[in-house]
């Protein structure tokens, strides 16, 4: 805001102009290392530089295509375009606002994404057009409506992919969209027909997208791949069927040496039965999503902690373990975080990690724990 009051700085460029290149400059820091090294970078306003795709999940999309030819229907800032060409030769990214699109054709060339082609055209246009098919074709939907707002439901996204499935699958065998991970899963493959794969993608153990990969007249069972982007940029993955899913039964009990809370794209993936399952663990209740083990894994996607101590919730057995300060977390519990802090005078962080829960009893219980 101090800059936008200030008077021109630099002949030419406006205040306003100035603000959005250090906006995107200071947004671009952690979502986009490779975009920021660069001086000669240019950004976009603040809404397009919120919708476009991280590095870290532009990285990982990138990953699952293959072939000759690729298009980048709904091209925008060109993050996703710039990583397909590192494994696609031919990149076709398409966009229909021109500012946008001059932004990422100048940066391409800053970046010398030399295998790009960039073009001011409806990405869905572009493709009717082409007399040779694409091996993919990349769709990112834009889920704001002008009356609507934020929409979640495919058909309310432009371009509307359920309508134009079957003429996109007439250009391509392979088609790759990304949607909103607030997106239900059971509605989305509803509304899509041919799905292969989808992909639940979270970094740092938040959300950030999911992934469809659609084939033409596949008939098949979609998997399901749970990716955890980590700290270190490793991918912490798990798949699974929602057959698998819907064929095991959770084994309940009490809370032994060591709990495990399984990363966000599991939970949002909904593999509760499968991960347990297939791990051996207990679970504390049908509907905490913790569970339990009496020896310890290594290679539980989630978080694995050791518990020291387990207590019956309420004033006075919270008050004799002398919580002062702890990292606090609630599964299947009536108050939140901020409540149980102010009611039990709990500072956020320390090495302790404390989960109040519901037991298999039905009972309100508090875990004492360190992280492993």
């Amino acid at each position: 805001m101090s800059v936008l009051l200030k008077s021109p700085q630099f002949k030419g460029i406006t205040q306003k102009e100035l603000g959005q290149q250090l906006l995107g400059k200071q947004k671009a820091k952690s979502k986009l290392p490779t975009w920021f090294k660069e001086p000669d970078i240019l950004y976009p306003p603040k809404l397009n530089l919120e919708q476009t795709s991280s590095e870290y999940t532009a990285k990982y999309k990138s990953k699952l295509v293959d072939g000759n030819r690729l298009l980048d229907v709904t091209g925008g800032f060109g993050i996703d375009s710039y990583f397909f060409a590192q494994h696609v030769p031919h990149v076709f990214h398409t966009e229909l606002n021109p500012e946008l699109a001059a932004l990422a054709k100048h940066n391409f060339n800053v970046l010398g994404a030399n295998n790009i082609h960039s073009t001011v055209i409806d990405g869905l246009q572009f493709l009717k057009q082409q007399s040779t098919a694409m091996d993919w074709v990349y769709i990112d939907p834009s889920r704001r409506d002008n009356v609507k707002g934020k929409v979640f439901l495919l058909q309310d996204c432009l371009p509307n992919v359920p309508e134009h499935l079957n003429v996109i699958l007439e250009k391509t065998v392979a088609v790759l969209v990304k949607t909103s991970p607030l997106l239900d899963i059971t509605n989305g493959l509803r509304e899509l027909q041919f799905v292969k794969a989808i992909h639940i993608v979270a970094v740092k153990n938040e959300v950030k997208e999911l992934l469809w990969v659609l084939e033409r007249d596949f008939n098949g069972i979609p998997t399901l791949i749970c990716a955890n982007i980590l700290e270190d940029k490793t991918v912490e993955t798990f798949s699974f069927l929602q057959e698998e899913e819907q064929q095991h039964q959770a084994e309940i009990g009490a809370p032994f040496n060591y709990l495990y809370e399984p990363n966000a794209a599991l939970l949002k993936a909904g593999a509760f039965k499968t991960i347990g399952h297939r791990f051996k663990l207990i679970k504390l209740h049908e509907h905490s999503h913790l569970y339990t083990s009496n020896c310890l894994l290594s290679d539980f996607p989630g978080r694995s902690f050791k518990i020291i101590q387990h207590a019956p919730y309420n004033k006075k057995s919270v008050k004799q373990l002398g919580l002062t300060k702890a990292n606090v977390t609630t599964r299947n519990f009536p108050e939140t975080v901020a409540q149980l802090r102010k009611k039990h005078k709990i500072k956020d962080g320390g090495n302790l990690y404390v989960f109040f829960t519901t037991n298999f009893k039905n009972e309100r219980i508090v875990l004492i724990c360190e992280k492993l």
